[in-house]
């Protein structure tokens, strides 16, 4: 069986929106990959917790978010490694857990503009091929000749988490901003209603 080549898309997901779908269904079918693992992130050893949704919950969100597309997977693989989690380490356990597929990093041109402040980027440069959507704003020719660096022209909405948890602790309509059924869990379970600090 010929191995497959899956992407993984880190995020806190909090909550997921309608520009991470666009990104992550663009890179499973306007690329080589076969599938793209939404990666739900427990705590981004260089972001502040502090308005973080508890993790289960951003995680049922981005399944909802997926439905039944069989080239998009919601990933808790994080929520079962040491804190903090360090994508260089998710990674080799990925790869000790699934020998048979290849992995590759799914980032935006703001992600890798500071990756040399990651744990351990020189291996993640050497080992790992890097698909950068281009963000505006941000310089990327620092890679540009990187062999296992590619760059990608995604849609980009500029839309942002935080935005629509503003949004919903004021009570206004998030809708269009997010899938439906996350839309529709979020009005039911009160998620974010509270404004996060």
């Amino acid at each position: 069986m010929k191995p497959r080549k899956i992407g993984l898309f880190f995020g806190s997901f909090n909550p997921v929106h309608t520009g991470h779908m666009i990104i992550a269904n663009y890179m499973a079918t306007q690329t080589d990959l076969d599938q793209v693992w939404m990666v739900v992130s427990p705590q981004n050893p260089l972001k502040n917790k502090a308005g973080l949704a508890r993790d289960y919950d951003r995680l049922h969100l981005v399944r909802l978010a997926i439905g039944n597309n069989p080239l998009l997977r919601a990933s808790d693989i994080e929520f079962h490694l040491p804190k903090p989690s360090y994508t260089v380490d998710t990674l080799i356990y990925l790869r000790e857990k699934h020998p048979d597929d290849h992995f590759a990093l799914i980032m935006g041109g703001d992600n890798l503009a500071t990756l040399e402040k990651w744990k351990n980027y020189e291996v993640l440069l050497r080992d790992y091929e890097i698909y950068v959507y281009k963000r505006p704003s941000y310089e990327t020719d620092l890679y540009s000749d990187h062999p296992n660096v590619r760059f990608f022209e995604a849609p980009l909405m500029q839309i942002s988490s935080t935005y629509i948890r503003g949004c919903i602790a004021e009570g206004k309509p998030i809708q269009y901003l997010v899938p439906d059924p996350v839309a529709e869990y979020i009005g039911a379970s009160g998620l974010y209603r509270k404004k996060q600090a």
